[in-house]
Protein backbone atom coordinates (compact mmCIF):
# COMPACT_ATOMS: atom_id res chain seq x y z
CA UNK A 1 0.00 0.00 0.00
CA UNK A 2 1.40 3.37 -1.04
CA UNK A 3 0.43 6.37 1.08
CA UNK A 4 -1.15 8.73 -1.44
CA UNK A 5 -0.60 12.49 -1.35
CA UNK A 6 -4.34 13.01 -1.75
CA UNK A 7 -5.24 10.97 1.34
CA UNK A 8 -4.80 13.78 3.88
CA UNK A 9 -6.48 16.26 1.52
CA UNK A 10 -9.56 14.08 1.04
CA UNK A 11 -9.75 13.26 4.75
CA UNK A 12 -9.79 16.98 5.55
CA UNK A 13 -12.94 17.40 3.44
CA UNK A 14 -14.99 14.73 5.20
CA UNK A 15 -18.08 16.12 6.87
CA UNK A 16 -17.86 19.49 5.12
CA UNK A 17 -21.25 19.14 3.44
CA UNK A 18 -20.13 18.35 -0.10
CA UNK A 19 -19.70 15.20 -2.15
CA UNK A 20 -16.10 14.11 -2.72
CA UNK A 21 -15.39 13.03 -6.29
CA UNK A 22 -12.21 11.14 -7.20
CA UNK A 23 -11.52 10.64 -10.90
CA UNK A 24 -8.67 9.08 -12.85
CA UNK A 25 -7.74 6.04 -14.94
CA UNK A 26 -8.69 2.52 -13.94
CA UNK A 27 -6.20 0.70 -11.74
CA UNK A 28 -4.48 3.80 -10.29
CA UNK A 29 -5.84 3.10 -6.80
CA UNK A 30 -9.00 5.21 -6.47
CA UNK A 31 -11.02 2.46 -4.79
CA UNK A 32 -8.09 1.47 -2.58
CA UNK A 33 -7.57 5.09 -1.47
CA UNK A 34 -11.21 5.74 -0.57
CA UNK A 35 -11.54 2.39 1.20
CA UNK A 36 -8.41 3.20 3.20
CA UNK A 37 -9.89 6.57 4.23
CA UNK A 38 -13.20 5.09 5.40
CA UNK A 39 -11.93 1.69 6.58
CA UNK A 40 -12.43 2.42 10.27
CA UNK A 41 -15.81 4.07 9.73
CA UNK A 42 -19.22 2.49 9.23
CA UNK A 43 -20.08 2.91 5.55
CA UNK A 44 -22.13 1.71 2.61
CA UNK A 45 -20.23 0.56 -0.50
CA UNK A 46 -22.06 0.61 -3.85
CA UNK A 47 -20.19 -0.77 -6.88
CA UNK A 48 -21.19 0.78 -10.21
CA UNK A 49 -19.85 -2.31 -11.99
CA UNK A 50 -22.60 -4.36 -10.32
CA UNK A 51 -25.80 -4.54 -12.47
CA UNK A 52 -28.00 -4.63 -9.37
CA UNK A 53 -26.43 -1.42 -8.04
CA UNK A 54 -26.82 0.24 -11.44
CA UNK A 55 -30.49 -0.66 -11.46
CA UNK A 56 -31.03 0.65 -7.92
CA UNK A 57 -29.31 3.99 -8.55
CA UNK A 58 -30.76 4.68 -11.98
CA UNK A 59 -33.07 7.66 -11.28
CA UNK A 60 -34.53 6.54 -7.92
CA UNK A 61 -36.86 8.91 -6.04
CA UNK A 62 -36.13 10.31 -2.59
CA UNK A 63 -38.03 7.55 -0.77
CA UNK A 64 -36.14 4.84 -2.64
CA UNK A 65 -32.81 6.55 -1.93
CA UNK A 66 -33.70 6.69 1.78
CA UNK A 67 -34.27 2.92 1.74
CA UNK A 68 -30.96 2.30 -0.05
CA UNK A 69 -28.95 4.50 2.34
CA UNK A 70 -30.70 3.16 5.46
CA UNK A 71 -28.83 4.54 8.49
CA UNK A 72 -25.44 4.92 6.78
CA UNK A 73 -23.76 8.29 7.16
CA UNK A 74 -20.88 7.53 4.78
CA UNK A 75 -21.66 6.24 1.27
CA UNK A 76 -19.05 5.27 -1.32
CA UNK A 77 -20.21 4.84 -4.93
CA UNK A 78 -17.44 3.26 -7.02
CA UNK A 79 -17.21 3.48 -10.84
CA UNK A 80 -20.07 5.95 -10.93
CA UNK A 81 -19.77 6.52 -14.69
CA UNK A 82 -21.39 3.13 -15.21
CA UNK A 83 -24.67 4.32 -13.65
CA UNK A 84 -27.10 6.09 -15.94
CA UNK A 85 -28.49 9.34 -14.51
CA UNK A 86 -26.09 9.20 -11.56
CA UNK A 87 -25.73 13.00 -11.43
CA UNK A 88 -29.35 13.55 -10.41
CA UNK A 89 -29.17 10.75 -7.85
CA UNK A 90 -26.07 12.30 -6.27
CA UNK A 91 -27.74 15.72 -6.23
CA UNK A 92 -30.72 14.34 -4.33
CA UNK A 93 -28.45 12.64 -1.78
CA UNK A 94 -26.37 15.79 -1.30
CA UNK A 95 -29.41 18.09 -1.02
CA UNK A 96 -31.86 15.92 0.88
CA UNK A 97 -29.58 13.90 3.15
CA UNK A 98 -27.35 16.56 4.66
CA UNK A 99 -25.81 14.25 7.24
CA UNK A 100 -24.59 11.78 4.60
CA UNK A 101 -20.99 12.06 3.38
CA UNK A 102 -20.88 10.97 -0.25
CA UNK A 103 -17.68 9.69 -1.84
CA UNK A 104 -17.71 8.94 -5.56
CA UNK A 105 -15.08 7.49 -7.89
CA UNK A 106 -15.02 7.46 -11.68
CA UNK A 107 -12.62 6.00 -14.23
CA UNK A 108 -13.44 8.14 -17.21
CA UNK A 109 -14.81 11.58 -17.82
CA UNK A 110 -16.81 10.57 -20.90
CA UNK A 111 -20.18 10.57 -19.21
CA UNK A 112 -19.13 11.47 -15.69
CA UNK A 113 -18.31 15.14 -16.37
CA UNK A 114 -21.54 15.73 -18.25
CA UNK A 115 -23.54 13.78 -15.69
CA UNK A 116 -22.09 15.50 -12.63
CA UNK A 117 -20.95 19.01 -13.47
CA UNK A 118 -24.37 20.64 -13.67
CA UNK A 119 -26.23 18.64 -10.97
CA UNK A 120 -23.32 18.93 -8.52
CA UNK A 121 -22.29 22.53 -9.20
CA UNK A 122 -21.17 23.93 -5.84
CA UNK A 123 -21.86 20.58 -4.18
CA UNK A 124 -18.60 18.68 -4.70
CA UNK A 125 -14.88 18.59 -4.07
CA UNK A 126 -13.23 17.03 -7.13
CA UNK A 127 -9.75 15.50 -7.24
CA UNK A 128 -7.80 13.63 -9.90
CA UNK A 129 -5.71 10.61 -8.96
CA UNK A 130 -2.79 9.59 -11.16
CA UNK A 131 -0.56 6.53 -11.12
CA UNK A 132 1.86 6.52 -8.16
CA UNK A 133 4.02 9.64 -8.11
CA UNK A 134 7.80 9.60 -7.67
CA UNK A 135 7.35 11.24 -4.27
CA UNK A 136 4.91 8.54 -3.13
CA UNK A 137 7.26 5.88 -4.50
CA UNK A 138 10.27 7.37 -2.71
CA UNK A 139 8.36 7.80 0.56
CA UNK A 140 7.64 4.07 0.59
CA UNK A 141 10.96 2.68 -0.60
CA UNK A 142 13.46 5.33 0.51
CA UNK A 143 15.70 7.69 -1.43
CA UNK A 144 18.42 5.21 -2.44
CA UNK A 145 16.12 2.37 -3.52
CA UNK A 146 13.99 4.79 -5.53
CA UNK A 147 17.06 6.18 -7.32
CA UNK A 148 18.14 2.65 -8.19
CA UNK A 149 14.73 2.09 -9.79
CA UNK A 150 14.83 5.16 -12.04
CA UNK A 151 15.40 3.30 -15.32
CA UNK A 152 12.74 0.70 -14.52
CA UNK A 153 10.23 3.43 -13.76
CA UNK A 154 10.99 5.17 -17.06
CA UNK A 155 10.36 1.88 -18.85
CA UNK A 156 7.49 0.35 -16.86
CA UNK A 157 5.81 3.34 -15.25
CA UNK A 158 3.97 3.73 -11.97
CA UNK A 159 0.72 1.79 -12.01
CA UNK A 160 0.33 0.25 -8.52
CA UNK A 161 -0.11 -3.31 -9.83
CA UNK A 162 3.06 -2.96 -11.90
CA UNK A 163 5.02 -1.68 -8.91
CA UNK A 164 3.73 -4.43 -6.64
CA UNK A 165 4.63 -7.30 -8.99
CA UNK A 166 8.24 -6.90 -10.14
CA UNK A 167 9.08 -9.32 -12.93
CA UNK A 168 5.51 -9.31 -14.24
CA UNK A 169 5.48 -5.75 -15.57
CA UNK A 170 5.02 -6.55 -19.25
CA UNK A 171 2.17 -8.98 -18.68
CA UNK A 172 0.36 -6.57 -16.37
CA UNK A 173 0.79 -3.63 -18.74
CA UNK A 174 -0.48 -5.72 -21.63
CA UNK A 175 -3.62 -6.57 -19.67
CA UNK A 176 -4.05 -2.94 -18.66
CA UNK A 177 -3.70 -1.61 -22.20
CA UNK A 178 -5.93 -4.28 -23.75
CA UNK A 179 -8.69 -4.06 -21.15
CA UNK A 180 -8.72 -0.37 -20.34
CA UNK A 181 -7.08 1.52 -23.16
CA UNK A 182 -9.02 -0.19 -25.89
CA UNK A 183 -11.97 -2.12 -24.44
CA UNK A 184 -13.21 0.51 -21.96
CA UNK A 185 -12.63 3.46 -24.25
CA UNK A 186 -14.38 1.73 -27.13
CA UNK A 187 -17.31 0.87 -24.87
CA UNK A 188 -17.75 4.38 -23.48
CA UNK A 189 -17.07 6.43 -26.58
CA UNK A 190 -19.00 4.60 -29.31
CA UNK A 191 -15.92 4.57 -31.54
CA UNK A 192 -16.81 2.57 -34.63
CA UNK A 193 -13.28 2.00 -35.90
CA UNK A 194 -11.16 0.40 -33.17
CA UNK A 195 -8.31 -0.23 -35.61
CA UNK A 196 -8.12 3.54 -36.20
CA UNK A 197 -7.87 4.20 -32.47
CA UNK A 198 -5.04 1.67 -32.17
CA UNK A 199 -3.12 3.22 -35.08
CA UNK A 200 -3.60 6.70 -33.64
CA UNK A 201 -2.34 5.73 -30.18
CA UNK A 202 0.73 4.16 -31.76
CA UNK A 203 1.36 7.26 -33.87
CA UNK A 204 1.09 9.48 -30.78
CA UNK A 205 3.44 7.17 -28.88
CA UNK A 206 6.01 7.51 -31.67
CA UNK A 207 5.68 11.30 -31.65
CA UNK A 208 6.08 11.57 -27.87
CA UNK A 209 7.40 15.00 -26.93
CA UNK A 210 7.01 16.36 -30.46
CA UNK A 211 4.44 18.83 -31.70
CA UNK A 212 1.50 17.00 -33.20
CA UNK A 213 0.03 17.91 -36.56
CA UNK A 214 -3.54 16.71 -36.95
CA UNK A 215 -3.33 16.73 -40.75
CA UNK A 216 -0.20 14.57 -40.61
CA UNK A 217 -1.81 12.19 -38.12
CA UNK A 218 -4.90 11.95 -40.33
CA UNK A 219 -2.69 10.92 -43.23
CA UNK A 220 -0.86 8.31 -41.14
CA UNK A 221 -4.03 6.81 -39.69
CA UNK A 222 -6.18 7.08 -42.82
CA UNK A 223 -9.05 9.21 -41.55
CA UNK A 224 -9.96 12.90 -41.73
CA UNK A 225 -8.59 15.60 -39.43
CA UNK A 226 -11.86 15.97 -37.49
CA UNK A 227 -11.90 12.26 -36.65
CA UNK A 228 -8.32 12.52 -35.36
CA UNK A 229 -9.31 15.51 -33.18
CA UNK A 230 -12.32 13.59 -31.86
CA UNK A 231 -10.29 10.48 -31.04
CA UNK A 232 -7.59 12.52 -29.30
CA UNK A 233 -10.30 14.16 -27.21
CA UNK A 234 -11.60 10.69 -26.28
CA UNK A 235 -8.11 9.54 -25.29
CA UNK A 236 -7.82 12.62 -23.06
CA UNK A 237 -11.16 11.92 -21.41
CA UNK A 238 -10.01 8.35 -20.87
CA UNK A 239 -6.94 9.63 -18.98
CA UNK A 240 -4.52 8.04 -21.45
CA UNK A 241 -2.91 11.23 -22.82
CA UNK A 242 -2.84 14.93 -22.07
CA UNK A 243 -1.87 18.04 -24.05
CA UNK A 244 0.50 20.90 -23.51
CA UNK A 245 -0.38 24.09 -25.36
CA UNK A 246 2.22 26.44 -26.76
CA UNK A 247 3.23 29.52 -24.78
CA UNK A 248 2.93 32.74 -26.75
CA UNK A 249 2.71 36.36 -25.63
CA UNK A 250 4.90 38.81 -27.49
CA UNK A 251 7.31 37.43 -30.03
CA UNK A 252 6.21 37.56 -33.64
CA UNK A 253 7.66 34.21 -34.73
CA UNK A 254 6.40 32.18 -31.77
CA UNK A 255 4.40 29.05 -32.53
CA UNK A 256 0.97 29.95 -31.21
CA UNK A 257 -1.48 27.09 -31.77
CA UNK A 258 0.43 23.81 -31.84
CA UNK A 259 0.24 21.21 -29.11
CA UNK A 260 2.41 18.49 -27.66
CA UNK A 261 0.90 15.26 -26.41
CA UNK A 262 2.19 13.19 -23.51
CA UNK A 263 1.13 9.94 -21.89
CA UNK A 264 0.09 9.80 -18.23
CA UNK A 265 2.32 6.76 -17.80
CA UNK A 266 5.56 5.70 -19.50
CA UNK A 267 4.71 2.02 -19.09
CA UNK A 268 1.46 2.40 -21.03
CA UNK A 269 3.27 4.30 -23.77
CA UNK A 270 5.96 1.64 -24.09
CA UNK A 271 3.42 -1.18 -24.11
CA UNK A 272 1.52 0.51 -26.96
CA UNK A 273 4.75 0.19 -28.96
CA UNK A 274 5.82 -3.13 -27.42
CA UNK A 275 9.23 -1.64 -26.66
CA UNK A 276 10.95 -2.19 -23.31
CA UNK A 277 14.53 -2.05 -24.58
CA UNK A 278 17.03 -0.72 -21.97
CA UNK A 279 17.65 3.03 -22.09
CA UNK A 280 21.25 2.69 -23.29
CA UNK A 281 20.05 0.99 -26.48
CA UNK A 282 17.06 3.24 -27.24
CA UNK A 283 16.65 6.09 -29.69
CA UNK A 284 13.82 7.66 -27.66
CA UNK A 285 15.44 7.97 -24.21
CA UNK A 286 15.15 11.77 -24.39
CA UNK A 287 11.43 11.57 -25.15
CA UNK A 288 10.83 9.07 -22.32
CA UNK A 289 12.75 11.29 -19.93
CA UNK A 290 10.72 14.34 -20.96
CA UNK A 291 7.41 12.44 -20.60
CA UNK A 292 8.44 11.16 -17.17
CA UNK A 293 9.48 14.58 -15.87
CA UNK A 294 6.54 16.57 -17.20
CA UNK A 295 4.03 13.99 -15.96
CA UNK A 296 5.61 13.94 -12.50
CA UNK A 297 5.51 17.73 -12.42
CA UNK A 298 1.85 17.63 -13.44
CA UNK A 299 1.08 15.27 -10.54
CA UNK A 300 2.79 17.60 -8.08
CA UNK A 301 1.12 20.76 -9.40
CA UNK A 302 -2.28 19.07 -9.28
CA UNK A 303 -1.98 17.44 -5.87
CA UNK A 304 -0.45 20.49 -4.21
CA UNK A 305 -2.75 22.97 -5.91
CA UNK A 306 0.08 25.25 -7.01
CA UNK A 307 -2.06 26.98 -9.69
CA UNK A 308 0.89 26.64 -12.05
CA UNK A 309 0.12 26.66 -15.77
CA UNK A 310 2.23 24.44 -18.00
CA UNK A 311 3.19 25.04 -21.65
CA UNK A 312 5.98 24.47 -24.15
CA UNK A 313 7.61 27.22 -26.26
CA UNK A 314 9.00 27.22 -29.78
CA UNK A 315 9.65 29.67 -32.58
CA UNK A 316 9.50 29.13 -36.31
CA UNK A 317 13.31 29.21 -36.24
CA UNK A 318 13.21 26.06 -34.07
CA UNK A 319 14.25 27.73 -30.82
CA UNK A 320 12.57 25.66 -28.13
CA UNK A 321 11.91 25.35 -24.39
CA UNK A 322 10.67 21.93 -23.25
CA UNK A 323 8.45 23.22 -20.45
CA UNK A 324 7.31 26.71 -19.54
CA UNK A 325 5.69 27.09 -16.15
CA UNK A 326 3.86 30.20 -15.10
CA UNK A 327 3.21 30.46 -11.37
CA UNK A 328 2.18 33.57 -9.45
CA UNK A 329 3.33 35.79 -12.30
CA UNK A 330 6.79 34.18 -12.48
CA UNK A 331 7.79 32.42 -15.70
CA UNK A 332 10.31 29.58 -15.58
CA UNK A 333 11.69 27.69 -18.55
CA UNK A 334 12.89 24.09 -18.15
CA UNK A 335 15.15 22.13 -20.48
CA UNK A 336 15.31 18.35 -20.07
CA UNK A 337 18.34 16.25 -20.93
CA UNK A 338 19.15 12.74 -19.76
CA UNK A 339 22.78 13.85 -19.62
CA UNK A 340 23.11 17.62 -19.82
CA UNK A 341 26.18 19.44 -21.09
CA UNK A 342 27.66 21.91 -18.61
CA UNK A 343 27.12 25.06 -20.68
CA UNK A 344 23.60 24.26 -21.85
CA UNK A 345 21.33 27.33 -21.74
CA UNK A 346 17.81 28.23 -22.79
CA UNK A 347 17.31 30.47 -25.87
CA UNK A 348 18.21 34.08 -25.03
CA UNK A 349 15.16 35.27 -26.95
CA UNK A 350 12.88 33.51 -24.50
CA UNK A 351 14.81 34.37 -21.32
CA UNK A 352 15.18 38.05 -22.18
CA UNK A 353 11.67 38.62 -23.52
CA UNK A 354 9.93 37.04 -20.52
CA UNK A 355 12.56 37.75 -17.85
CA UNK A 356 12.32 34.03 -17.27
CA UNK A 357 14.18 31.87 -14.81
CA UNK A 358 15.98 29.02 -16.53
CA UNK A 359 16.49 25.51 -15.16
CA UNK A 360 18.28 22.56 -16.75
CA UNK A 361 17.06 19.18 -15.49
CA UNK A 362 18.98 15.95 -16.02
CA UNK A 363 19.31 12.65 -14.17
CA UNK A 364 21.61 14.22 -11.55
CA UNK A 365 19.15 16.84 -10.25
CA UNK A 366 15.70 15.66 -11.36
CA UNK A 367 14.41 15.06 -7.83
CA UNK A 368 14.42 18.81 -7.10
CA UNK A 369 12.10 19.23 -10.09
CA UNK A 370 9.58 16.48 -9.37
CA UNK A 371 9.22 16.74 -5.58
CA UNK A 372 7.76 20.13 -4.68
Amino acid sequence: MYKRTLQDIVESKLGKGKAILLVGPRQVGKTTLIKEIIASKEHLFLDGDDPTVRSLLNTPNTTQIKSILAAHKIVFIDEAQRIEGIGLTLKIITDQFKDVQLLVSGSSSFDLSNALNEPLTGRKWEYQLYPISWEEFENKHGYLAAEQQLENRMLYGFYPDVLNHPGEEKELLKQLVNSYLYRDILAYSNIRKPEVLEKLVQALALQLGSEVNYNELASIVGVDKNTVANYIDILEKGFVIYKLNSFSRNIRNEIKKNKKIYFYDNGVRNMVLGNFTPLALRQDTGALWENFLITERLKQNTYKNTNAKMYFWRTKQQQEVDLVEERNGVITGFEFKWKAKKKLRLPKTFVNEYKAKEVIVDHTNFREFIVL
